[in-house]
């Protein structure tokens, strides 16, 4: 022992353990850890979390025995299952027996009691974890910033260390045995054996008294009934990219999970990990080729998501308040989407439309086993320069589930699955693609133009059936890939170029464009006003690192992602009323279509399936079971928004003729300057920007005159708004 070093009397260890699980009491004084031992009992929960924020707050703890737990975990871990084995309380509820487990120990106690073993050989003695039917976690501290995988270093090897990463593989859960349970053909002894590794030599002998004094070697054979098995997990954590330093790659870390702590994390996740950091040496021929050199790997003790999902998502008190507040507010439909990239200025109809994407429509599954999707797909086409990666980072960044990639850094199977082999069971295993890790999610897709024909073939079948089918290497099957697609792309020459059809500038196959629900394109147009304004604005942004007043406080994304959660698990219907409705705004715009002679048809039945969708979606953003005539229209306005993008090309604000078009631009200005008059010259001079005639705008100023809008002086032409 070294000079100084103290030693730890465990037996008063685990009498403080004792006390602290017998006496500490929860946040409305309630004996919380009596109540978790209780609910074991009654068998409805299988782990105690002990948390050292508890610990930390216990009277009697001091600092060197929270620094003791922290750094010899595992050892702690099995002082604090001893001393829940002797706290443990009788059940007060019946509960349903595992037959196999219950018989097998009242078997074993009873044989005890009669003296079925000898007791001689440290071997016949029943070990404590076969009694078991709970699993002991230590969960670190919560306040703690969590490491990278960087700083992770040979000091923390037996201690409990917090990381952050993003989990890229998770294995099958396999049962890994714990205690290994052997019978003998000669003297009939059970012989336990404990596993702490994972890899044991067998018992072959037996060692009890009996078959020694009759020198018989007496066959040991395995009952795997009689053992305990524990379930198993392997997950690959990755270093976030943030963690990264220049020039190097992500580093990856191997974490076990246990018992409870199993099926907790899907591939994509980003997580919180607390774990014990221990060393696991390698066996066979490999541990001749590697020498002293152990591999390592986190034991894990708690997760956390660092985004749950929709469905997981649970309000605290003060977020349902603050979303019943916000479902009050009228004007939430506009409120939301401006807190959606509030530094990106403009694009109001495009944050809304991916507002709607966020909130989606539920998926509908017929009686025949048809499914109809329900998530909206969306494409931002434009000049370069307008935003369009941005928008997708930041609605990765919002959405709980999301997956970024380019299209030149994807390939076909990247996107779908890849088949790989194992290297644990050296079977082939299908590893999904950025599709596959974004189910239940949303897929942003980068440069969309950019990828290879064949590579973008792939997305058709997920866009629709949502699945991806799979048939390589002797496997066959489809994996679910309901995600929402989100991609940006650029015309075909880079720029916009007016003097070619649409089709021309949009380059992309009619069967893949029908599958969108919206497309957008996002010309960067000259103009004098708006660049001024956008100038300003981004200059405040790089200024200030925050975007201008937005005339309310812009919601946070944590915010959102309640509201949205919130709004998820509302499923609205369309009355019989607006059925015709509907059925009617799409044949007109069938009709208009044809008679327009567009290049090529952007209308066909899936536009109104879209129509559908968009308006369901709008409906859960009022909290509403009914779809509104308004949602209706709103859903058309936004459909109509993107064709005029299309096919318009003055591409007027809103899809409104010259004379609605001033009015508009009058009366923004009214409202900017907060006056209740404007120059005739003035006006003359907005709308000159906008391309309208001086004859245009008189025409306007006497049809809004009559419908005493504003007053106009007979001889100046100047405009007086009339306050309704």
């Amino acid at each position: 022992m070294a000079p100084g070093a103290k030693t730890v009397d465990y037996a008063g260890e685990r009498a403080l353990a004792k006390d602290f699980l017998t006496n500490f009491a929860g946040p409305h004084g309630e004996p919380k850890y009596q109540n978790i031992l209780q609910d074991i009992a009654n068998r409805k929960i299988r782990a105690v979390q002990i948390e050292l924020d508890d610990l930390f707050h216990y009277k009697d703890v001091d600092e060197e025995f929270l620094q003791r737990v922290t750094e010899n975990t595992k050892r702690y871990i099995g002082i604090f299952a001893e001393a829940v084995d002797e706290l443990m309380p009788e059940p007060t509820e019946a509960f349903t027996v595992d037959e196999d487990r219950d018989i097998l120990m009242t078997q074993r106690v009873d044989e005890g009691a009669d003296g079925g073993s000898d007791g001689t050989d440290p071997l016949q003695r029943m070990p404590p974890e076969i009694k078991r039917f709970f699993e002991v976690y230590i969960k670190a501290f919560s306040k703690v910033t969590p490491l990278t995988l960087r700083q992770v270093k040979a000091s923390n090897i037996g201690q409990l260390v917090k990381i952050s990463g993003i989990v890229t593989r998770c294995s099958d859960v396999k049962p890994l045995m714990q205690v290994a349970v052997y019978t003998c053909e000669e003297c009939g002894f059970e012989i336990y054996q404990e596993v702490t590794a994972r890899v044991f030599m067998p018992l072959f002998e037996c060692p009890s008294q009996r078959c020694k004094l009759n020198k018989a070697k007496g066959n040991l054979i395995l009952q795997l009934r009689a053992s305990k098995f524990l379930k198993f997990q392997e997950v690959k954590l990755q270093e976030l990219a943030e963690h990264v330093p220049k020039g190097h790659i992500p580093r990856s870390l191997t974490a076990h999970l246990r018992g409870e702590l199993t099926r907790k994390v899907a591939p994509g996740d980003v997580v919180e990990m607390s774990g014990v950091f221990l060393p696991m040496p390698y066996h066979g021929f490999r541990a001749m080729r590697a020498g002293l050199v152990a591999d390592t790997y986190l034991e894990a003790m708690s997760i956390t998501h660092f985004k749950k999902k929709y469905e997981e998502y649970e309000l605290k008190g003060d977020e349902q308040e603050q979303i019943d507040r916000l479902a009050e507010d009228g004007d939430i439909y506009s409120k939301l989407s401006k807190s959606l990239a509030p530094e990106i200025f403009g694009h109001e109809d495009v944050k809304k439309a991916l507002l709607l994407l966020l909130v989606g429509a539920p998926h509908r599954k017929l009686a025949d086993g048809m499914k109809i999707r329900g998530d909206l797909h969306i494409c931002l086409m434009g000049d370069p320069g307008v935003a369009k990666s941005q928008l997708l980072k930041h609605i990765i960044n919002v959405a709980p589930r999301g997956v970024y990639t380019t299209g030149r850094g994807s390939s076909g199977v990247g996107l779908t699955a890849a088949v790989q082999k194992d290297p644990i069971t050296n079977e082939f295993v299908l590893e999904g693609g950025a599709l596959v890790l974004a189910d239940m999610g949303i897929c942003a897709i980068d440069e969309f133009d950019k990828m290879e024909e064949s590579d973008r073939t792939a997305i058709h079948e997920v866009m629709e059936q949502q699945t991806v089918s799979i048939a390589k290497a002797g496997i066959t099957t489809s994996l679910n890939a309901r995600t929402a697609v989100i991609a940006a792309a650029n015309p075909a020459w880079g720029r916009y170029d007016m003097r070619r059809t649409p089709a021309e500038n949009i380059n992309l196959p009619p069967a893949l464009l029908s599958r969108f629900d919206l497309l957008w394109l996002i010309l960067d147009r000259a103009d004098m006003e708006t660049d001024l304004e956008m100038a300003r604005h981004v200059v405040h942004v790089h200024q200030n690192l925050e975007s201008p007043a937005l005339g309310f406080t812009a919601l946070e994304p944590s915010v959102l992602r309640a509201y949205i959660s919130a709004a998820r698990r509302v499923t609205p219907s369309v009355p019989r009323d607006l059925e015709e409705y509907i059925a009617t705004a799409y044949s007109s715009i069938r009709q208009e279509e044809a008679k327009s002679n567009a290049p090529h048809s952007y209308t066909t039945i899936r536009t109104l399936l879209s129509i559908v969708r968009i308006s369901i979606a709008l409906a859960r953003l009022r909290f509403s079971e009914t779809v509104a005539q308004s949602d209706v229209d709103e859903a058309l306005r936004l459909m109509q928004m993107s064709k005029y993008s299309l096919y318009s090309d003055d591409r007027q604000r809103s899809g409104l003729d010259a004379i609605s078009d001033i009015y508009s631009i009058l009366r923004d200005e009214a409202a900017r300057t907060s006056s209740m008059d404007v120059k005739f010259a003035h006006a003359l001079n907005l709308i000159s920007r906008k391309g309208y005639s001086e004859a245009q705008l008189k025409e306007c100023l006497e049809e809004y005159a009559s419908l005493n809008v504003w007053q106009i002086h007979q001889s100046t032409f100047d405009i007086h708004f009339i306050d309704a």
